[in-house]
């Protein structure tokens, strides 16, 4: 039997790497988190999409259901759990493992530019003291930042979402300080959005040119606004690529190799 690529989705390279496999003609299921996801995703015979969230204890039978025969990991760098659950599970169950990794914004920060290792070091400090915050971390951090509301004005750009609506407005934020917009985001818009609120500070994650981490360097040297950015958490990944060509390669080799022993 031939053997199924499980690619780790929920994301814009994730995206990219589907429709490759699918012209490809290779057998692949595309996990994401959310009902909304699925739509992002190009339909065709050899193409399932799973929608829900993966514990270790279902995983077994997700490999063993599905033929898994190879793990394409392509999730947000800020995904951590997922990433070290599938990297255990590629070495439990020997199956082949390759994390597509998004490239990083260069290192060269610029002068108004804060770079922390996590979030708890950002609420812990004096940072916000006094500022007007937008925050662009999505909805999952936002409870952190709940002791914040008195002591600054807090914005969020959060997804069109209900959950994300729901966890921001249970950490404190009002409607009037919240905005919902699937990026990509362009100059112009964030430029206008940062003059609208007077954002004086920004707080995103080093999620790189896909996550428009250059558009936001660009308009904070423009405005002169304090950019925050939260480093990516490490993980020791056991074989990477930015490349679409090696991971297609990858693909192929070990979509027929089998699934899972039982």
């Amino acid at each position: 039997m031939f053997g199924q690529i499980w690619l780790i989705g929920g994301t814009q390279e994730s995206v990219q790497l589907v429709r490759v496999i699918a012209h490809s003609n290779l057998p692949c299921i595309v996990t994401v988190t959310t009902e909304s996801a699925r739509s992002l995703y190009c339909s065709t015979p050899s193409l399932q999409v799973w929608v829900g969230r993966l514990s270790e204890v279902q995983l077994k039978d997700f490999l063993q259901t599905h033929q898994i025969s190879c793990i394409l990991d392509s999730s947000h760098p800020f995904a951590v759990e997922v990433s070290r659950m599938a990297i255990a599970a590629a070495a439990k169950f020997q199956l082949p493992y390759l994390r597509y990794e998004r490239p990083s914004l260069d290192e060269n920060s610029s002068s108004n530019q804060i770079i922390l290792d996590n979030f708890g070091t950002l609420v812990a400090g004096d940072y916000l003291k006094g500022q007007r915050v937008l925050l662009v971390v999505g909805y999952r951090p936002l409870e952190q930042f709940r002791s914040w509301q008195s002591q600054a004005t807090l914005f969020a750009r959060i997804l069109p979402s209900v959950t994300a609506l729901e966890a921001a407005l249970a950490a404190g934020f009002t409607p009037d300080r919240l905005i919902a917009l699937r990026p990509p985001i362009s100059a112009d818009l964030e430029r206008a959005l940062w003059q609208q609120w007077q954002i004086s500070m920004v707080v995103s994650k080093a999620s790189g040119v896909a996550g428009g981490e250059d558009v936001k360097r660009q308009v904070a040297v423009e405005l002169g606004v304090k950019w925050v950015t939260i480093a990516r958490p490490p993980v020791s990944y056991p074989q990477q690529t930015g490349e679409v060509a090696i991971a297609l390669e990858f693909c192929r080799q070990h979509y027929t190799s089998g699934s899972i022993p039982n």
